[in-house]
């Protein structure tokens, strides 16, 4: 039997009298052994105004029609439908949205026109290195660095299904270096703060700060996560934009242990909250009756920052603070690489090392001042205080 030829199908418009013109892709399909004629609306003209516009909504519409198909992707807007498709659904919630955003945004209206042995890697590199947003602020490393690695996947994808014999993005080099360290707490403002805040405030900080849990697994936390017994916490999901899903890998399904104050602050919250069964969020939002957790940033926003604020910290502190913190006060105590990475659930060691490179590298400007000081006062030197435990 004949390989079916890949089609593009037509896409015109078709005038309506009652209702605006709709977009209509046609197409043939296969059914029974015979091929029959084929169409679906697209969409309105309101809806898509611009027939680039329906183009793009038509995408996902031809690769569906072509499954099963001998379906080789002519350009990379094809390949970005198919990759979308296939592999996102398997990939966390959040980060299968941010991919779909830079797909969206970035890629495909650079690259998708071009057929995929057109993509070279200096190109892209170049195109990296002077790379926008859409605002016209420059990128950071890390967004760079996220678009580069997602285009390797893509083609890396192309390769796994024949469409591809090589992966130019392999090639391309990008920097995922901070462009400034991110702040942090001392321990006697990590203290001083969990004295400022209310009760339940100071449950997340002392929660976040002792475990290090992302954001979305901290606000995704229901009752039954939390084993008073083993004193452990089970992070089984994520939340992200109220939708709940999968943890952001595999590696960050694993329990986290609790602190014995941690333990002692998390039951009289449970004895104060409204919501305290098992099926309830630790943090869930009073407004929607405790169906949702609460809005992370709304407590940054109005909690956390303010009471920063007050105690004289001008400090851009975020939920990922309290995280890199951990991770910073677990290298000031000389906790080994292997055991940092289990803690703060890494799905390798080299993210733990980077993180562990720019505790040192703080370190070192610790220790710099203070010879420096040193110097200025005829050679008086005075050894730092070692910080107090914290939570």
């Amino acid at each position: 039997m004949q390989a079916q030829r890949y089609q593009r199908g037509s896409l015109t418009i078709m005038k309506r009298k009652s209702q605006p013109d709709a977009w209509v892709f046609r197409y043939y399909a296969e059914e029974g052994g015979r091929r029959t004629y084929k169409k679906k609306i697209v969409g309105t003209v309101i809806e898509f105004p611009k027939r680039k516009d329906a183009e793009k909504a038509v995408m996902q519409l031809r690769v569906d029609v072509n499954e099963g198909a001998a379906f080789a992707p002519m350009n990379l807007e094809q390949l970005a439908a198919h990759y979308q498709r296939v592999e996102l659904p398997q990939k966390a919630y959040s980060t299968a949205e941010g991919y779909k955003s830079y797909l969206a945004l970035h890629i495909v209206p650079k690259w998708g026109k071009h057929s995929l042995s057109a993509i070279k890697s200096v190109e892209v590199e170049n195109w990296l290195r002077n790379f926008k947003k859409v605002n016209g602020q420059p990128a950071s490393p890390g967004t760079k660095t996220k678009i580069r690695n997602l285009m390797s996947a893509m083609f890396s994808h192309a390769i796994r299904y024949g469409w591809a014999s090589t992966n130019p993005i392999t090639a391309v080099r990008t920097s995922a270096k901070r462009v400034r360290t991110p702040d942090i707490l001392s321990p006697e403002e990590f203290q001083a703060l969990l004295l400022e805040l209310s009760q339940r405030e100071r449950v997340m900080v002392m929660l976040d700060g002792s475990t290090g849990l992302r954001r979305g697994e901290l606000i995704a936390l229901r009752w039954r996560d939390i084993d008073f017994e083993l004193m452990q916490a089970n992070v089984t999901h994520s939340v992200w934009h109220n939708v709940e899903g999968d943890t952001k890998t595999e590696a960050s399904r694993k329990p986290v242990p609790l602190h014995p104050l941690v333990i002692v602050e998390l039951n009289q919250w449970k004895l104060a909250t409204l919501y305290h069964s098992d099926d309830d969020y630790l943090f869930p939002s009073i407004a929607k009756n405790g169906s949702q957790p609460m809005q992370p940033d709304m407590i940054l926003k109005r909690h956390i920052r303010p009471a920063l604020e007050r105690l004289g910290i001008k400090k851009r502190i975020g939920w990922h603070s309290f995280r890199h913190g951990l991770a910073t006060m677990l290298r000031q105590k000389g906790v080994d690489l292997k055991t940092a990475q289990e803690l703060l659930r890494h799905a390798n060691s080299r993210i733990t090392q980077d993180i562990y490179m720019q505790a040192v590298s703080e370190e070192k400007r610790v220790a710099q001042d203070l010879v420096f000081r040193g110097l200025l006062r005829g050679g008086s030197t005075q050894h730092p205080s070692a910080p107090s435990e914290t939570v």
